[in-house]
């Protein structure tokens, strides 16, 4: 290897190169999103994913909206850079 390719090597490896974070980051996003949803229901004194159909306190529906706007902003987080 000349020293012209490796001068071009080192500089390219050396500078920090922007990624998208893809699906590591949004998966661990909607991990958060989740603990904290079941955290919700616990606290509303319901286990999560586990209700009949008609009958949602607003407690738990507060939780769902809570819910959605977390996996929303996961999802602007799945497609932006990530030094």
């Amino acid at each position: 290897m000349n020293f012209k390719s490796l001068a071009l090597f080192l500089t390219a490896a050396a500078v920090p190169q922007a990624v998208v974070a893809g699906p590591l980051a949004y998966t661990i996003c909607q991990t958060g999103c989740n603990c904290l949803a079941v955290a919700c229901y616990s606290a509303a004194g319901f286990t999560f994913g586990v209700l009949i159909p008609g009958v949602t306190p607003a407690a738990i529906m507060a939780c769902n909206v809570g819910l959605g706007t977390c996996m929303a902003a996961c999802a602007a987080i799945a497609f932006g850079p990530t030094p």
